[in-house]
């Protein structure tokens, strides 16, 4: 037995090990961030570019859509509404859906066309490959020297290609990405814990890893592809989930820089029921470790400096954290055991809280201190409202660490799915509801029903803690049951059991 306990506080440790290594990595990232906008500070002079006179460029505007009849039709709108020339710009709706979403675009497109725009409805006869698959299959159809790209649940602005357009007269960049913005942000507490994560992938990650002169990432949508980088990296692949992060890795070991725009930002909705964030998560996740599995060879082999391929092992291995923050719960309960036997204290751990201090920051930066997404609330609201939503966060995200681990598990073993769409209902205010049955969620999987369990797990955990006299984890335990019960609470009630 004393074997068995000396190997479980073994585990235990190294997996604090790991989890600290990440949030120092994102603290390092938010040293570049900050020092960035200290040095933008101080050059405030320096020029946006323009475009040039009458010399504009063929802008091909993809639109990948799957069943989108409740966002679609604004999409098509908002495209069309760009401050650019008709005759330079095409429009093209990759439209591979079985459901009254094909009629609605059939009419949009007729009724665009009339008006002059170059607009047209492009459907497959099957979803092969996916979105990836419907984005290579149309790109001989595409004339454009720059193709912009937009999933269903986005608004972009007007100025959108005036404002990334002239960053493609630097030649050595092939991909212009802008920030996310959350039209629904204040929708629910899911929507805006959503907000809060997001919001530290558009700032601190991005904008740190290009001022670190790290490889950072085409987000899938919001962004423009100069044609001839997409070709030159070997155009998109259907072999992953995340086939932007994938085409981002070859584009950039081909030479190509990516400009990262955190001052102009493109509208979209969030998820707004449990389910629907669940299909998202579990894409992202599986899709980033298949692309793990793929492309980390690939970046040891290549001619990147070590500090460089070191940033981009940690930023392809992203996913694996909730495999990490899954053993720490886990091994947690069984480790009250080991610490009574073994008369040991937790404060042997306390070096680790430089883990969780380092992610305060970089989450209170990102969401208090930025002026993009945090424009206009006074500091004092803004810190109030983040000291309530944090520890929600944590929850929240351990919550989904079971059902995250199994599409990370799955990516690394090479397991293959489908490419599950998330769900969006043009949920702009409060007064809007995804309570229209289609496209919900029918059934009961099993990680929920398991969510359930471990919230009971970490129940008893709180529990024995007190009969052991050790209640040093008791507030993990507490964040764990809320967390898995919470999840497991919210799958059930987004369902349509009817």
């Amino acid at each position: 037995m004393t074997v068995l306990y000396y190997i479980i506080l073994a585990t235990y440790i190294l997996v604090l090990i790991y989890i600290t290594l990440y949030c120092l990595v994102q603290f390092q990232l938010l040293y570049y961030y900050t020092r960035h906008h200290r040095s933008e500070n101080k050059n405030s002079e320096k020029p946006t570019p323009k475009l040039k006179g009458v010399d504009l460029p063929f802008v091909t505007v993809q639109l990948p859509i799957y069943n989108e009849q409740f966002v679609v039709e604004r999409l098509i709108k908002s495209v069309c509404a760009f401050e650019y020339p008709r005759e330079r710009m095409e429009i093209h709706v990759l439209d591979d859906s079985t459901d009254e979403t094909v009629g609605i675009v059939a009419k949009l497109v007729e009724s665009y066309s009339k008006d002059g725009f170059k607009i047209r409805q492009i459907r497959r006869r099957d979803r092969k490959g996916y979105k990836a698959g419907a984005l290579k299959d149309a790109m001989p159809l595409a004339r454009g020297e720059f193709i912009a790209i937009f999933d269903a649940d986005f608004l972009p602005r007007p100025d959108f290609l005036n404002r990334t357009i002239p960053y493609f007269q630097n030649k050595k960049i092939g991909v212009v990405q802008t920030r996310w913005e959350h039209i629904n942000q204040d929708y629910s507490l899911i929507t805006q814990l959503q907000a809060l994560q997001l919001n530290v992938h558009f700032t601190i990650e991005q904008q740190g890893r290009k001022a670190a002169e790290f490889m950072l990432q085409f987000n899938g949508t919001a962004g423009v592809w100069r044609r001839q980088a997409i070709e030159d990296a070997g155009g998109w692949n259907d072999d992953t989930l995340t086939e932007d992060l994938d085409l981002s890795i070859r584009a950039q070991l081909k030479g190509w820089e990516i400009a990262y725009l955190e001052e102009v930002g493109s509208p979209a909705e969030l998820p707004s029921e449990m389910n629907g964030l669940k299909s998202q998560q579990f894409r992202w996740m599986k899709g980033g470790a298949e692309t793990a599995r793929k492309m980390l060879p690939v970046v040891w082999r290549s001619n990147l400096t070590f500090n460089k391929k070191l940033h981009t092992t940690f930023h392809l291995l992203a996913s694996t954290i909730f495999v990490f923050v899954f053993m720490l719960g886990v091994l947690s309960v069984p480790l009250l055991w080991v610490l009574h036997d073994l008369d040991l204290q937790t404060n042997m751990f306390s070096v680790f809280i430089i883990g969780t201090f380092s992610i305060i920051c970089v989450y209170y930066v990102a969401n208090v201190r930025n002026e993009f997404t945090n424009p206009s609330s006074s500091l004092l609201k803004s810190i109030v409202k983040f000291i309530f939503l944090f520890p929600i966060f944590l929850a929240m995200s351990m919550g989904l660490s079971l059902h995250n681990t199994v599409a990370v598990v799955q990516g690394y073993i090479g397991k293959k799915s489908a490419f599950i769409r998330t769900p969006k209902f043009n949920i702009q205010n409060l007064r809007d509801s995804f309570r229209r049955r289609k496209y919900l969620q029918r059934k009961i999987t099993w990680t929920t029903a398991l969510e359930g369990g471990l919230s009971l797990y970490f129940i008893f955990a709180i529990l024995l803690g007190i009969r052991l006299n050790d209640t040093s984890l008791i507030l993990f335990h507490v964040l764990l049951a809320l967390g898995y019960g919470s999840i497991f609470f919210l799958s059930l009630k987004h369902l349509d059991l009817k």
